[in-house]
């Protein structure tokens, strides 16, 4: 079995290339034949990916969690299963281009440096882990998809505020709806990060004897789960609405990525499996 996770593992990028292009291709036309051929393209890149994940969960016998170029290749498959998912919710087009290039830089880097282990931490052989990771992968994947809506919506905004009628304006939907996906996305993020906390708090002090509640990461994801969950009550009771509501949402990404730099490389956490 190994040969074909090997072989899938090299594949893989050239499938979110294709995706890419073809994203990238109707952004500059804008063609609905070039916008169905991107779904069924993205689609078989997703159900590809996620085959290469069970593949290769069961040829190693743990879940791909073990060293950061696993974690990358999870990461890529869960913001594009996140943006499909948003993107067969909301039919909008326009946008993928943007995201999609995340997942490829995700994959193309994972493919290049994986390392095949066999010998592992048992604990890294659960199954509840994997999904915990999983889920948490699947949050970021959210929150950091509604930033890229943010950062879309901010230069959509400063081009019509400079009046300038280009490309970017042809083509992105507008200020309204870009201001709805990333609260959409926020959304989606905020509850999946919300399961992955409580399998956590529930499982985890079970598998590490030196768990604690004030571990450094568990501090960190609880702060970005705040901040996110204090903007959407504030969007939904209507005190926030606009631009305000995107600027959060980004802000709310940098502290996510400000977190996982000082959890991982700074600071130390059970949370360090490799």
């Amino acid at each position: 079995m190994q040969p074909v996770v090997d072989a899938i593992n090299i594949i893989l990028p050239l499938f979110y290339l294709a995706a890419f292009a073809a994203f990238f291709f109707n952004f500059l036309k804008d063609s609905r034949r070039a916008y169905n051929l991107n779904r069924l393209l993205l689609f078989l890149t997703l159900m590809l990916h996620t085959t290469y994940v069970i593949l290769r969960t069961v040829a190693f016998n743990h879940p791909p969690i073990t060293n950061v170029f696993e974690i990358f290749t999870l990461l890529a498959l869960a913001i594009t299963m996140a943006y499909f998912i948003l993107e067969l919710a909301t039919d909008i087009k326009g946008t993928g281009l943007f995201i999609i290039s995340l997942s490829l830089i995700f994959q193309l880097i994972s493919s290049i440096f994986i390392v095949d282990l066999m010998e592992v931490k048992e604990v890294l052989r659960s199954n509840l882990l994997g999904i915990h990771v999983f889920s948490a992968l699947m949050g970021y994947a959210g929150i950091t998809i509604s930033a890229v809506y943010g950062f879309l919506y901010l230069l959509l905004y400063d081009d019509i505020k400079h009046n300038k009628y280009g490309l970017i304006f042809q083509r992105l939907p507008n200020l309204e709806i870009l201001e709805k996906l990333s609260f959409y996305a926020a959304i989606f993020g905020f509850i999946l990060l919300t399961s992955a906390m409580g399998i956590g708090i529930i499982w985890l002090p079970k598998a590490f004897p030196d768990f604690s509640l004030l571990d450094s990461k568990l501090i960190a994801t609880a702060i970005v789960w705040i901040l996110y969950g204090a903007g959407i009550v504030s969007k939904i009771s209507g005190k926030w609405q606009g631009k305000k509501v995107v600027v959060l949402s980004i802000i709310g990404f940098l502290a996510a990525i400000a977190s996982t730099i000082i959890t991982n490389f700074i600071s130390r956490s059970f949370h360090s499996f490799y």
